[in-house]
């Protein structure tokens, strides 16, 4: 028992998150073997991921060294994709039902309408064209925020940020389960004539299909609607984007006059371009700022476990000198 403590007592606060959730999904995938396809490979898969978080936690803190240190951040960026891949094989086998209805009804009862539709209205080549790349730029957006901290030695903020980040993730990877759902590109337009529809000029079907492919939708797919990744609600971009653009301006890194303009663009991306529907991007910002309300207590509580130096906002409350 004092062994396991001593191996749990290294981890940091983003390494106890992975650890959790993967624990979450081998009780899942148990749970639902009966539905979900190679759920014993996925567990294993899932084990692995654990033994490697207790495992780089264990290095760094033995050695100490910059190798391990930026080991330790990196290997959450490759798993947060995995996850990703690994809710396709999941939710869709055991939720079964969509909710689009329910998510364009409500758009409906706001707006009168379909905003994307709305928009449409005011697209051109020029601006598909630059919101596509930033859309696609999304998953760069919190190694930029954390490369900034980690060049300014900041690591307590790098530590804490890398630790609201991921757990943003994975509260949104939840929500995936509670209410799945497929997007406006399938049920309110026609998928195969959206470059037709809403065209960009040289970057944008490529870009597309890079996405598409992400979501298990290679180009050619006969009914992509039936292959898609089913996670519109929340809006993961928008609540990730959200949570960057927060800490960026609240620990007052130089990084934020980057991530607000980029951020915002990102975010309309989302309507605008058909991903997602617009109580998508609501329920993004409500999963946000659930995210950093409990986010800073778990983080806190979890450095004291390791007698560590806990997150406090107020600090940058003082003005820059």
């Amino acid at each position: 028992m004092n062994l396991i403590k001593s191996f749990i007592y290294k981890l940091k606060a983003f390494d106890l998150v992975v650890v959790v959730f993967y624990i979450f999904l081998i009780i899942l995938n148990l749970v639902f073997h009966n539905e979900v396809t190679n759920w014993l490979l996925w567990d294993m898969v899932n084990l692995l991921i654990i033994v490697l978080a207790i495992t780089i936690s264990f290095f760094e803190f033995k050695h100490d060294n910059r190798f391990w240190r930026i080991m330790h951040y990196w290997y959450i960026a490759p798993i947060i994709l995995l996850t990703f891949k690994e809710l396709y094989y999941l939710v869709e086998p055991i939720r079964q039902h969509d909710y689009d209805w329910l998510f364009i009804r409500i758009d409906r009862w706001m707006f009168g309408g379909d905003p994307a539709a709305y928009l449409l209205k005011y697209s051109f080549p020029l601006l598909t064209e630059i919101l596509q790349i930033v859309y696609s730029m999304f998953y760069l957006l919190p190694i930029i925020l954390g490369l900034a901290f980690l060049r300014d030695k900041r690591y307590l903020e790098l530590d804490y940020a890398v630790f609201s980040i991921i757990y943003g993730f994975y509260l949104s990877y939840l929500g995936y389960f509670a209410l799945p759902g497929i997007g406006p590109r399938f049920t309110l337009h026609h998928f195969s004539f959206l470059n037709q529809k809403l065209p960009g000029l040289w970057l944008t079907p490529y870009l597309r299909d890079f996405i598409d492919a992400g979501e298990s939708i290679p180009a050619g797919t006969a009914n992509p609607a039936a292959l898609v990744q089913r996670d519109v609600f929340p809006s993961g971009h928008t609540m990730i984007t959200l949570i960057i653009m927060y800490l960026s301006v609240k620990l007052k890194s130089r990084s934020r006059y980057f991530f607000i303009p980029i951020g915002t663009l990102l975010i309309f991306a989302t309507l605008y371009l058909w991903y997602h529907y617009v109580i998508d991007l609501i329920a993004g910002l409500a999963f946000m700022i659930f995210s950093i309300w409990t986010g800073r207590y778990i983080f806190n509580w979890w450095q004291r476990q390791l007698g560590k130096e806990e997150f406090n906002y107020d600090q940058y409350k003082k003005p820059n000198k």
